[in-house]
């Protein structure tokens, strides 16, 4: 999976405080019935049932040691429940939910070949879509119907999202979506814009900042409300409570700033001769970098540190406006 991308200044406008929208094609899994509430609750690691009906969740399906295999939003609709997943993690979840709902309660329907999404970015970007097609998109972490058959969905984002909507759904509806947002002044981004919004977000990426050997707490679950320590027994719960409750995690996601505008030759991150982390998703912004980077929990903020020879700045997330 591509980690450096760039974007130009007015791109960026647009992600602080304009309005864009990112189609993009998703794996999207649909699961319904009567225990698909319970089913799906003892698998991810956030607690649908508190976000409610025509609710968003976002969260994690664990190996039974804890590790992140993919990472959902959950679109909660009575007794049917849409995961919208990176198309990265579309076979792991398949052989996942296949394997282990079972259908006299939780039937598992793929829908990646037919939905796509549209992601909408910057502070204006709800209001532009509601003017384009007459739907006002739903308050924060909530979910509506959309389109002409009711098939598609449309949620607002949580706090702290890299995005300020999302709408799913079959791909000739979005289609038709995606032109009427465009005339009424939704600027259509690419890969590289949704990817700096999660940067700016602090918000890991599948096969990015999440790879096999991922435990929650290390890409910011916590902060991300995206672990759930209430709710009740769920596959990998075991090793997740236990570094809460008794330990700690030995990496971290950090943002860093990376000086000089070119992208990475290389990826680890150093303190003296000494490795501490590798740099992931990278977006150049003019003469310098904006990164995550998976670094040693023990690096505070001042640190000298480099990747090759460019010197490298570890700064809060989400990260500050400019």
């Amino acid at each position: 999976m591509q980690l450096d991308f760039a974007i130009s200044p007015a791109e960026l406008r647009a992600l602080r405080h304009g309005a864009a929208l990112v189609p993009g094609q998703v794996a999207v899994f649909r699961v319904e019935g009567p225990g698909a509430l319970a089913c799906l609750q003892g698998l991810l690691t956030c607690d649908l049932a508190a976000a409610g009906d025509n609710g968003l969740s976002y969260g994690a399906l664990l190996t039974p040691k804890g590790m992140i295999v993919v990472d959902p939003w959950v679109l909660h609709e009575g007794e049917r429940f849409t995961l919208v997943i990176d198309v990265a993690g579309r076979e792991p979840a398949a052989q996942l939910l296949h394997r282990v709902l079972p259908p006299r309660l939780a039937r598992v329907t793929e829908l990646s070949d037919a939905w796509r999404a549209l992601w909408l970015l910057g502070a204006c970007a709800p209001e532009r879509f509601a003017r384009a097609n007459g739907t006002t998109l739903p308050g924060a972490g909530r979910v509506i119907g959309l389109g002409p058959t009711g098939a598609g969905l449309a949620a607002g984002g949580s706090a702290g999202a890299p995005f300020h909507g999302l709408v799913v759904g079959p791909a000739e509806e979005l289609k038709e979506l995606l032109g009427q947002a465009e005339q009424a002044g939704l600027k259509r981004g690419e890969e590289s814009l949704l990817a700096a919004a999660r940067v700016l977000a602090g918000w890991p990426t599948l096969g990015r900042e999440i790879d096999e050997r991922t435990l929650p707490q290390e890409v910011r679950y916590d902060e991300l409300g995206a672990v759930s320590y209430v709710k009740g027994c769920y596959t990998g719960q075991e090793t997740v409570a236990r570094v809460h409750f008794r330990g700690h995690v030995n990496r971290v996601l950090r943002g860093v700033r990376i000086a000089g505008g070119a992208a990475l030759p290389e990826r680890t991150l150093k303190s003296g001769d000494k490795d501490v982390g590798t740099v992931r998703t990278a977006i150049a912004l003019d003469d310098h970098l904006l990164a995550l980077a998976v670094v040693r929990r023990e690096l505070e903020a001042g640190m000298p540190l480099r990747v090759g020879d460019r010197k490298v700045e570890l700064i809060p997330l989400p990260v500050a406006p400019d």
